[in-house]
């Protein structure tokens, strides 16, 4: 903890900057090093940069600490050794993060950024929905933002495929963006992560996403636009990113007299595949991660479109909520077929797997031959939807009943 308050004090210098930070580290070694530094040595740096070393004050630094111990938010470092080896590799990879959530190793996972218009058309946030669910049930992990339109779509489309999603965030971790997506933070936090280059507080003020976007694409292994303006679209930019950072590059086509499909349809002329359905991206990765990607059937198209209809709907509620359809003294709730439509395939089988009976996760994965990871996941999920309780010895009950009845 002491090392990381030098950290804090670098990042939050005034005129310092990406660069800047990066040029103390080549010359100091260390924050700590620059800190006690004599300020004659700092003159090696740009004018405005040496100015903002030269404040010691750590006031801004402890309460940056003090509010992470209180939200609980991790502060990562880029000399950390489990700092993404992806985002390392970036010129302008940022020096701090702050996350908040269950995925650590990043490195290790299929993941793949869905990227697009906020002021998306009803076709666009339905693709981006199937597609967040079926690369979720493919194994892969989601990395888009939170904000509305395609990046929440994707993000609600993967939770509802019991998959995991990283948001990336312009603002501070406890500053939700929009603010009816509060629930949506919450969920993604729960079983995957919340990352921010930016401390706690920081508002999500507009030139902070366009930055942002360079995080987005360089976590990716590849990234898809969905629906984007030809020019000046924040999607564009990260699939510019993407190029720069040698990811690979997905478009959805779409009308050729639509506006949002314009920036689509140019990146495909540029040499982006085309994408019809997540398969045509998992396909380019599963040779490489045929450990972490699973092939499953598809979806019907009514199936699928039950699990996504509340993603483009009702984006200022809850991902979920439970259903009073029979409660009892003996249980909570029951679920009928029509009330289940919210859960995903992994977590109706994980409530058949505790019916009558408690059991770890362990016992679970016995069971169902699912994943440790996704049951892990599934059983995250169902905590917060209120259909599971933890008890002692990491053991898990079901609240609800799942009934045959339409």
């Amino acid at each position: 903890m002491s090392a990381l308050k030098y950290w804090l004090w670098l990042a939050t210098r005034r005129g310092v900057g990406i660069q800047g930070v990066q040029r103390v580290l080549e010359h100091f070694g260390t924050p700590e090093q620059a800190y006690f530094a004599d300020p004659g040595a700092f003159e090696l740096l740009p004018r405005g940069a040496a100015e903002g070393l030269r404040d010691r004050s750590m006031d801004k630094a402890e309460r940056i600490l003090a509010d992470c111990d209180r939200l609980g938010i991790r502060i990562m470092t880029i000399q950390d050794a489990d700092y993404p080896e992806r985002l390392r590799q970036l010129e302008d990879a940022p020096c701090i993060l702050y996350l908040k959530g269950r995925i650590s190793q990043l490195d290790e996972e299929v993941t793949v950024g869905i990227v697009g218009s906020r002021e998306a058309s009803e076709y666009g946030k339905q693709v981006a929905g199937r597609l967040g669910l079926e690369l979720a049930r493919g194994g892969a992990v989601v990395v888009s933002g939170t904000a509305a339109g395609i990046d929440s779509c994707a993000v609600r489309g993967a939770l509802r495929g019991g998959g995991r999603a990283v948001c990336v965030l312009g603002g501070g971790i406890d500053v939700p963006y929009p603010k009816w997506n509060a629930p949506l933070y919450q969920d993604v936090a729960a079983s995957g992560l919340l990352i921010s280059e930016y401390p706690p507080g920081t508002t999500n003020d507009g030139p902070h996403f366009p930055v942002r976007n360079r995080i987005i694409s360089g976590l990716s292994l590849g990234v898809v636009v969905v629906e984007a303006k030809e020019y000046g679209s924040g999607a564009v930019i990260t699939a510019n990113h993407a190029l720069e950072q040698n990811r690979d590059v997905f478009a959805v086509p779409g009308n050729v007299d639509a506006h949002n499909s314009r920036g689509c349809n140019r990146l495909i002329q540029q040499g982006a595949k085309p994408v019809l359905s997540a398969e045509d991206i998992l396909v380019e990765y599963r040779d490489r991660y045929p450990v972490r990607l699973v092939r499953v059937p598809p979806l019907s198209g009514e199936e699928a479109e039950h699990r996504l209809e509340q993603t483009r709907t009702q984006p200022d509620t809850p991902l979920r909520q439970k259903t009073a359809v029979d409660k009892t003294k003996d249980r909570e709730y029951s679920l009928s077929k029509r009330s289940r439509q919210g859960l995903t395939d992994d977590e109706i089988a994980l409530l058949h797997a505790l019916r009558g009976k408690s059991a770890q996760p362990d016992e679970l994965v016995e069971l169902t031959q699912i994943p440790a990871r996704r049951v892990l996941s599934a059983l995250t999920m169902l905590q917060i939807a209120g259909c599971v309780e933890e008890k002692p010895g990491k053991r898990f009950v079901s609240l609800v009943e799942l009934t045959d009845e339409s």
